[in-house]
């Protein structure tokens, strides 16, 4: 065989192999029609976008500090580089004030935007591709009523090659592939209405599953848990009682939590405060409760074992008995029993002996805060003690808070502490 047929046997199945990468990105695709009718909708459209635009979140991201809202802005840092949101106000010149329902929809479910480029998965339709066509359209609606800012995106700042979209089409040729929710008609209707809102607009996945190499969550429906990149922040299993699984909780208490963001059963702090803070607090008590029943029914994993975790060493434990004695006995009580209404217990407390120790560690060091919310306006907080307490004294408290009062978990290291200073979690 010739070099001239070796390389012409190359380049056809290079072509062939671009052919099916395009081919994989315009799957699911419906050609967007031309209209010149104006988009005329309803005030019951509008309300209706409203909350569901509070559902999904938009605000959290397309919001930078001290920006107009749904303006655009806001760095979002993940291991590959740094997405900037975009301006979603219906400015016609930097906004999406020339779209049409068609070329929003073709977003949340196809990640295309309207000039055909391939939309970054840091916008989680990997989740939004399971919202239907009519909460879209209302949605579109919502965002169109707001007032127009003209602010410019500015542009990604990605490392080479994930700065390209031939990286990214291959990347979505490979994890993503558009869906619709479809009801499961052996579950009652509530079942089905919190799986939808899980599933797509809350999209609970995008921190609750574990991420592959290349950034993408395993299994779009996976809530095992996983680290939030470029955070520190673990997010608890949702399918394990040894993390924040709900099986054994009542529904209302589950309802509590994410209305109020505390409950007899628990409270939120970090990432999912904020979630509770512009989300779910103002979600109705019925879209709540079926969200409720729906995490209530998720299989768990069976308990972890806790015979098996290290022993704390005695000097490390020694240490961190004097550091929580010294800084955190006040509040929490001298036998980690806390106060009823005010500071968690530490006591048997899952948040505490989880075996991934992140999230423990990064509340020492930045502080722990519940949103203020219509049912808790007034919250108790945690200052932070990242500049009282070097790596050492933090990893001492912490693993004697892990190994104290019948807790029964591993010893924590400098080396996690020093990672979760720099936002890199385990």
């Amino acid at each position: 065989m010739t070099l001239r047929r070796v390389l012409l046997g190359v380049a056809a199945v290079l072509v062939l192999l671009a052919a099916l990468v395009v081919w994989l990105n315009v799957r699911g695709e419906d050609p967007i029609p031309e209209s010149s009718a104006a988009f005329a909708p309803t005030v019951e459209q509008v309300k209706r976008g409203e909350y569901l635009a509070r559902a999904g979140n938009c605000i959290a991201c397309h919001t930078a500090r001290g920006s107009a809202p749904y303006s655009g802005g806001l760095p979002v840092r993940t291991p590959f580089g740094t997405v900037m949101s975009t301006n979603i106000t219906p400015d016609r010149k930097t906004g999406i004030g020339s779209w049409t329902p068609a070329h929003f929809w073709r977003a949340l479910h196809n990640g295309r935007s309207k000039d055909g480029r391939l939309l970054y998965p840091a916008f989680p339709y990997p989740n939004y591709t399971f919202v239907t066509r009519e909460d879209s359209d209302a949605i579109f609606a919502y965002l169109m009523s707001m007032p127009a800012v003209e602010k410019l995106n500015r542009p990604h700042a990605l490392r080479f090659p994930y700065n390209s979209q031939a990286a990214l089409a291959v990347w979505r040729a490979l994890f993503f592939e558009p869906e619709r929710y479809t009801p499961d008609p052996a579950k009652p209707a509530e079942w089905n209405r919190g799986a939808y809102l899980v599933h797509g607009l809350g999209h609970c996945v995008a921190c609750h599953g574990p991420r592959n190499a290349f950034g993408a969550t395993e299994d779009k429906l996976e809530l095992s848990g996983g680290l939030i990149p470029m955070q520190g922040w673990y997010a608890p299993a949702l399918t394990s009682i040894s993390e924040a699984g709900v099986a054994d909780w009542e529904t209302k208490h589950v309802v509590d939590l994410l209305k109020a963001g505390v409950s007899p059963r628990g409270s939120v702090m970090g990432p999912m405060a904020e979630v509770v803070f512009r989300s779910t607090q103002y979600l109705s008590d019925a879209d709540l409760a079926a969200m409720a029943v729906f995490l209530k029914a998720l299989p768990q994993a069976a308990p972890a074992p806790t015979d098996d975790s290290p022993a704390v060493p005695d000097a490390l434990r020694t240490a961190g008995e004097k550091l929580y004695r010294d800084h955190c006995a006040g509040c929490h009580g001298d036998a980690g029993e806390g106060a009823a209404g005010a500071y968690p217990a530490l006591a048997g407390n899952r948040a505490v002996t989880m075996a991934v120790p992140a999230n423990l560690i990064r509340v020492v060091l930045s502080g722990g805060y519940l949103p203020a919310t219509a049912g808790n306006p007034r919250p108790y907080g945690m200052p932070p003690f990242a500049h009282v307490l070097d790596d050492a004294a933090v990893a001492a408290v912490v693993s004697y808070i892990r190994s104290a009062w019948g807790n029964r978990a591993g010893p924590v290291s400098q080396l996690q502490v020093m990672r979760s200073r720099a936002g890199e979690g385990e």
